[in-house]
């Protein structure tokens, strides 16, 4: 019979003790959390560190059944923010002391959308004299196109998988040339041989989703050997297909306490990766990103996007802090920080330990 506290002494842990972990309650998910809290401050410390978050344009050429701003939801206002604007935004994060910036959008592959990121890259790198660290999350792209944005100053990446049993991605997402499971795994080592920081992530209670896949996604992250995960509770949106199947989901709070688990877990399987505490737990809960970083979480992404922009960039319902001008939501952050008995790396990249022991 499996024991919580013999669980927690091991080294490795199997799939069937991942899932035994997933599925605690009382006073043994307090010890789940207690032990991760540990393992967190042991090789990360108790540091935060910000990535001021730009939202740049909601065009999207894919259409997964989940998201918002899937090119299919024609009642979605697209935008593009403008380079000057964009610039305008890094420069407040520089400014600011944040470290670095997530330069994030929909999907789009093209040699204009290369040119483009490339010639931002360089401004952001120009502006700050070097010093603002750069994420990109801009999907799936050649290697050429990666190796472009890594020359040009970005030195991490993130792809989220969203799942990685196929046949939950295929559910989630149309089973055609656009959305292409083993692409996107293609995708994830290529970023690694090019010597991104690579980090991947899940959507957690999902329609049809199990224990075993959640468990399957950890160990996947494992094998993958990443240095980073941005993952978080799905919140369903009424513009999608998968909107159909919400009366068959868990209620939010237990998403957002699986999301929690799968935080802790991740910590304790995977003890110096950059986790992210994601906005969609503050969706849930007003306190949801510093309960993360209580428990294993410890990078934050402050939205710095223009305000006038930042309802259309709704991948999910009822998406938090939309109303939020940057400095509003700066002075928010470090008191909440301060909540959470964490300490904010101001000015300094906080790249993955597990990156550099790794290299």
């Amino acid at each position: 019979m499996m024991n919580t506290e013999n669980i927690l002494r091991k080294e490795n842990l199997s799939k069937e003790e991942i899932i035994y972990l997933l599925k605690l309650e009382g006073e043994d998910l307090n010890k789940l959390f207690l032990k991760s809290k540990e393992i967190k401050e042991k090789y990360i410390g108790k540091k935060v560190h910000f990535r001021g978050l730009i939202e740049f344009s909601n065009y999207c050429s894919k259409d997964c059944s989940y998201c918002g701003i899937r090119k299919s939801n024609s009642n979605v206002e697209r935008y593009n923010i403008s380079d000057s604007n964009i610039i305008k935004a890094a420069e407040y994060a520089y400014n600011e002391n944040y470290g670095s910036i997530v330069l994030q959008s929909g999907e789009i592959s093209s040699d204009k959308f290369t040119n483009r990121i490339t010639s931002l890259l360089k401004e952001v790198k120009s502006i700050s004299d070097n010093e603002l660290g750069i994420t990109i999350s801009l999907g799936e792209q050649s290697a050429e196109t990666y190796k472009k944005w890594f020359d040009a100053g970005a030195h991490r990446f993130l792809l989220r998988i969203e799942s990685s049993n196929k046949d939950l991605y295929y559910k989630i997402h149309p089973n055609d040339k656009q959305h292409n499971f083993e692409k996107r795994i293609a995708c994830l080592h290529s970023l690694k041989e090019i010597g991104y920081q690579t980090g991947t992530g899940v959507m957690v209670g999902l329609p049809f989703q199990t224990y075993e896949d959640l468990a399957n996604d950890i160990l996947f992250m494992k094998e993958l050997d990443i240095d980073m995960c941005g993952m978080g509770p799905y919140i369903e949106h009424e513009d999608t297909p998968l909107y159909k199947h919400k009366d068959s989901l868990m209620p939010l709070d237990q998403r957002f306490k699986l999301s929690l688990k799968m935080i802790a877990i991740l910590r304790i399987v995977m003890k110096d990766i950059n986790i992210a505490a994601a906005t969609a737990l503050q969706a849930i809960d007003k306190m949801g990103r510093e309960k993360a970083v209580k428990i294993g979480a410890n990078i934050i992404m402050p939205n710095i996007t223009p305000g006038m922009y930042r309802n259309n960039y709704n991948l999910y319902q009822n998406k938090p802090c939309v109303d939020e001008e940057p400095e509003e939501c700066k002075g928010c952050l470090d008191a909440r920080m301060n909540i959470a008995n964490a300490t904010i790396g101001y000015g300094e990249w906080g790249d993955s330990p597990h990156f550099k022991r790794r290299n």
